[in-house]
């Protein structure tokens, strides 16, 4: 059985592979990055509150942290994704992969790369795509729309069975 995607790396994609991360394999560290990023904007406010407001520099870098942190914190994946789409190489924005029972290669503009299933830490799913996890900062996605050779079922059994893992759904 063979399975193929194509799948566009772009910071909308990469926003999604970044939250599959950040909701798996990075999930602890995230869980006290953000907790640390709300005691901060509390405690920052709890400075403002106790300022009194007065338009003064405390209180406008104070008010700027707090700006500054809480993005950070509601849009993390899309500065992710954004970051990460500017150091991908050149070449690499569009991937071809084939599924086999051996392995899978992927195919970019730069090159071609043969992997096993057994250097996947994790599999995810979102909506629209599946996750490989490969560590805590490396994750390759396939485009379920461009699924050939069967179905999304088909293909997630497939996967379950040559890597010996459960596919992890991400909402």
């Amino acid at each position: 059985m063979e399975f193929t995607f194509e799948t566009q790396y772009n910071a909308k994609t990469i926003a999604l592979m970044a939250k599959a991360l950040r909701k798996t394999i990075r999930k602890k560290h995230s869980r006290r990055s953000r907790l640390f990023g709300w005691i901060a904007i509390a405690l920052a406010l709890l400075l403002l509150l106790l300022n009194g407001f007065a338009l003064d520099l405390r209180t406008v870098v104070t008010s700027i942290a707090v700006l500054v942190i809480l993005t950070a914190l509601v849009f993390e994946d899309q500065i992710n994704g954004y970051a990460a789409q500017k150091r991908l190489l050149p070449g690499t924005e569009k991937a071809g992969t084939v599924f086999s029972e051996k392995g899978f290669v992927s195919t970019t503009e730069v090159g071609r790369s043969e992997w096993s299933y057994d250097k996947i830490a994790l599999v995810a799913e979102t909506d629209g795509f599946f996750v490989f996890i490969f560590s805590a900062s490396h994750g390759q996605l396939y485009d379920k729309k461009s699924l050939q050779g069967g179905t999304v079922d088909d293909f997630r059994r497939f996967i379950e069975a040559a890597t010996g893992k459960p596919v992890q759904r991400i909402v």
